[in-house]
């Protein structure tokens, strides 16, 4: 730097000020102080007229169309897959504006973030340090600037990892449950490397294959990389200060330039209209940057007073080479220059800028001029929703017709700094930290993702006192005798944990119980056989310690002897999960309960059991919970039956005991009773099976019997086959029905391209029910309600479906396609969505234990080399065992102190089986 005397700088700075302070009198912008957190983020104190809804809208449809579902990255130009960390912090930009101005929900929100960091976090680095300066959108693959791989890839920018920082600050301040996940990303990188001398460096490979470090930013751009090291605490105090700039006379008006130019660094010290934009709408314009950015609006539209010409110059791509130009104020010694990066004058494609007119706009509502350039281009997006044109040119007067990832991130972005009032995305205070313990917000407009469903009840308005149950007693230290075969990998460690988030969000602390969904305060025997089992998934997995995991079992353990039994003999089929008092399934309180499920009671019966088997330290408390209940009516002449509660017309509830018949759910059912002793050949898997025909696959769709003739909704879906072949392997009787259940939905696929994992799923919105079936009511695939009627454009692809096909059948080349297309719809905070529409694509908004559950076991059986979760025991004097030896208890316990099943390996692996004769093979009557 040439140095100056000191007077010669005093004066500069007096003359500096006095500008200054008029030109902010013309163009202030407020710039309250903010303390940021996820509930300013949601506070739109300036909705959106009809106008910018429209102007928002069309921005969004750049994303949507430009998406590419295999990483979640977006193209950084229409339909060119190629984008750089700033194309990237542009995208993350767009999705939190999209998220809080309601153009897409937040399942939607999710499921683009979670495959968008799961890509990321995977990227292969420039010298394994930090991002190459460019990737393929589509593949993620390092590529060079005309997007050819490179296996070494071309180096990295610091001003674009500065910007994706922002943009990380952002998301975790307004969704601080990715707070984690982007605080490793972060860690991972290794962004010390981009910073020397307390300034910001690039990496460049040479001819001859070295690196370079080169430093990186110019007045505007520099600053505002900076920025975002800082906020996440790296500093660079150089690249922060202003200098070394001067000031050069354009127009009438002092602007600020870099003296770094092209001619003595190689690079360019441009000034555009881009780099205060961001500064104003994310950190808040204060000193001498609010200065600076009034002297380069008001340049521009003295340039219109003297020519007629509307001026917004900032970099743009163009539809024609050379594709990207520096419209600018000032560059390299020349005014209102155009030039390529390697400083080539294009002055015929100078354009007027459509993010500079739309930020200049909203940053300065009340200048006549911003409003005016603002109005050349407020309504020049593509005819086909393909998003906002870059710009117009000003020699041609056509428009720029480039369809750019920057143009219609930067515009919600500005969109969304208006709808909340012209206050900074990030803070004025540039380094501004978010809350650690912020909790997630949703806007009060916008469904949240945990839907509350509608149930026109009176309960709707009553909020029943939550009970207090004391934990039993401590029963030891936890123990576990599950050897795994191998770890988590970094991936599936993720899923775990944002399976686990379910049973977290969805706990009730005073009580120990789980709700079933997270929409409804309610809980069945079967729900919270899926909390059991997911405990010991979770403890298996290394995702909660010994002591949560104790502490939420002996919990359980005690509600499970609080719940009343239905006629003193068996848990109800549903319980208020406040209250602990029997309601029905729309959350009706019933005194007298509703009768019980023989099927929930089969789920609960398993999970106890396995609870007993790998924890022994719990054994006699279970045994204490499943001796309290009566099984005299449950198990029945080898038959499970379960009882309803019916209101006659004079009033009187009668109950009725009948046969459960569904299919797999009967089978699954019966098989956990039999660990238990009890004797249920006639439900147990076997005998003969009716089918029908579905893409060529001869498909089960009930029990050849006699010994009832029930009627119920029939249908075949994957949830009991899937969760018998986890938790008892797949004996040949099952694997004969499991088989061409799977191979009908990979045929499905195969003959229409639609991805098929059918199951029954619970949905935010009426049936709220939907049995996504393989065969049902004679249909092949049809989406039914409970009631046995269609449900239209209701399929769903199933969430723990593909986590389970995946894991007993991970070889499959139609399983894998199947996890990949569902692995990223999860809410970190609320654990992993129910699955997706086949018609629409659109996430399935409902979060229930079952898929959470699942998605667990799925897991641990993958790192158990592939072995039945359901594991036997060696403890036959135990206090059941006792009860069941002594007979003539009562309550209808098995006649003898043996297991009417066993686990057994051959070549085809481990399984249970019964130990009864009845073992016959599907058959294909009709």
């Amino acid at each position: 730097m040439i140095y100056k005397p000191p007077q010669q700088k005093l004066l500069r700075w007096i003359a500096l000020f006095l500008i200054g302070t008029f030109l902010q009198l013309l163009f202030y912008i407020p710039t309250p102080v903010l303390s940021q957190n996820s509930n300013s983020c949601s506070n739109i104190t300036a909705p959106l007229t009809s106008e910018e809804q429209t102007y928002a809208r069309a921005a969004w449809q750049y994303f949507v169309k430009n998406y590419q579902p295999a990483t979640g990255f977006t193209n950084s130009t229409g339909g060119y897959p190629s984008g750089t960390l700033w194309d990237m912090g542009n995208y993350l930009m767009a999705l939190n504006a999209a998220r809080w101005l309601n153009l897409t929900d937040q399942a939607d929100f999710d499921s683009r973030l979670n495959k968008f960091l799961t890509t990321l976090n995977s990227l292969k680095l420039f010298e394994d340090a930090l991002p190459n300066k460019v990737y393929n959108a589509a593949t993620a693959q390092m590529v060079d600037y005309g997007n050819n791989p490179l296996e070494r890839g071309i180096g990295w920018s610091a001003l674009d990892v500065g910007r994706i920082l922002a943009a990380f600050d952002v998301i975790r301040t307004c969704h601080p449950q990715y707070n984690e996940w982007l605080k490793g990303i972060v860690a991972k990188w290794q962004v010390a490397r981009s910073l020397k001398d307390e300034q910001l460096f690039g990496a460049i490979v040479l001819p001859d294959k070295k690196t370079l470090l080169v430093q990186e930013g110019r007045l505007g751009y520099e600053e505002y990389g900076a920025r975002g090291y800082q906020l996440w605490g790296f500093s660079a105090p150089k690249a922060i200060a202003l200098e070394p700039f001067k000031l050069v006379e354009i127009n009438g008006v002092q602007i600020p330039v870099d003296t770094r130019d092209f001619q003595s660094t190689n690079a360019n010290n441009y000034v555009v209209s881009e780099s205060y934009i961001l500064d104003g709408i994310e950190f808040g314009l204060q000193g001498e940057l609010a200065d600076f950015a009034a002297r380069v609006l008001d340049v521009q539209k003295r340039r219109f007073d003297t020519t007629g010409q509307l001026t917004a110059v900032t970099e743009d791509n163009i539809d024609q080479a050379p594709y990207f130009l520096y419209n600018t104020v000032y560059a390299n010694g020349v005014n209102w220059a155009t030039i390529t990066d390697g400083n080539q004058p294009y002055p015929q494609f100078r354009s007027v800028s459509t993010k500079a007119a739309f930020g200049w706009h909203y940053l300065f509502p009340d200048n006549a001029y911003a409003q005016k350039v603002f109005d050349g281009v407020k309504d020049l997006h593509s005819p086909d929703d393909g998003g906002y044109y870059a710009g117009i040119y000003e020699e041609s007067k056509q428009p720029n017709k480039a369809l750019t990832g920057n143009t219609n991130g930067l515009i919600l972005e500005i969109l969304y700094y208006k709808a909340r009032g012209n206050h900074p995305l990030i803070a004025s205070g540039y380094a501004s930290k978010p809350s650690e313990n912020a909790s997630p917000v949703t806007p009060a407009n916008q469904p949240n993702s945990t839907v509350k469903t509608p149930i026109a009840t009176p309960t709707d308005n009553s909020k029943p006192t939550e009970v207090a149950v004391a934990p039993i007693p401590p029963v030891g230290s936890p123990s576990s005798n599950l050897k795994l075969d191998r770890s988590l990998t970094v991936i599936e460690r993720r899923y775990a944990e944002a399976a686990w988030r379910y049973f977290q969000a969805n706990y009730h602390s005073k009580n120990g119980l789980i709700d079933d969904r997270s929409d409804f305060k309610g809980a069945t025997l079967w729900g919270l056989g899926n909390y059991l089992a997911a405990l010991h998934a979770a403890r298996s997995l290394d995702i909660i310690t010994p002591k949560e995991f104790d502490g939420r079992t002996r919990h359980l353990l005690a509600a499970l002897t609080k719940l009343p039994l239905f006629a003193g003999e068996l848990p109800s089929r549903s319980y208020d999960t406040r209250s602990l008092q029997p309601v029905d399934y729309g959350g009706n309180p019933i005194p007298e309960g509703n009768g019980w499920s023989a099927l929930d009671l089969g789920r609960m019966l398993a999970a106890l059991y396995n609870l007993k088997t790998c924890h022994p330290e719990y054994t006699v408390a279970v045994d204490k919970i499943v001796l309290d209940w009566s099984y005299l009516r449950v198990v029945r002449e080898g038959i499970l039956s379960s009882a309803t509660v019916t209101k006659e017309q004079d009033g009187r509830y009668l109950t009725r005991v009948n046969p459960e018949i569904r299919l797999g759910y009967e089978e699954y059912a019966a098989r956990a009773f039999q660990l238990w002793g009890f004797n249920l050949e006639r439900s147990a898997v076997g005998g003969e099976y009716q089918t029908a025909l579905v893409e060529g696959v001869k498909v089960p769709i009930q029990r050849h019997r006699t010994d009832t003739n029930s009627k119920v909704n029939q249908y075949t879906v994957s949830n009991p086959f899937i969760l018998y072949a986890l938790e008892f392997g797949l004996d040949p009787q099952m694997r004969s029905l499991f088989e061409p259940i799977f191979q009908a939905q990979a045929e499905r696929y195969r003959r229409t391209d639609t991805l098929t994992a059918s199951a029954t799923s619970l949905i935010d919105r009426k049936p709220y029910t939907v049995h996504s079936t393989i065969t049902g009511q004679g249909e092949p695939w049809a989406a039914l309600g409970d009631d046995g009627k269609p449900v239209p454009k209701g399929r769903l692809v199933s969430t723990a479906v593909a986590f389970a096909y995946n894991a007993l059948l991970p070889e499959n080349k139609y399983s894998q396609q199947l996890l990949q297309g569902t692995t990223d719809l999860y809410n970190p905070s609320a654990g992993f969505y129910e699955g997706f529409y086949e018609t629409t694509g659109k996430t399935a908004i409902g979060f229930t234990s079952d898929t959470n559950s699942i998605i667990l076991q799925s897991l641990l059986y993958s790192v158990t080399n592939r072995q039945p979760l359901i594991r036997p025991t060696t403890i036959m004097n135990s206090l059941w065992w006792q009860a069941v030896t002594e007979g003539n208890s009562g309550r209808g316990l098995p006649s003898t102190a043996t297991q009417q099943t066993k686990l057994i390996s051959d070549s085809s692996g481990s399984y249970w089986v019964s130990d009864g004769k009845n073992n016959h093979l599907v058959t294909g009557k009709k």
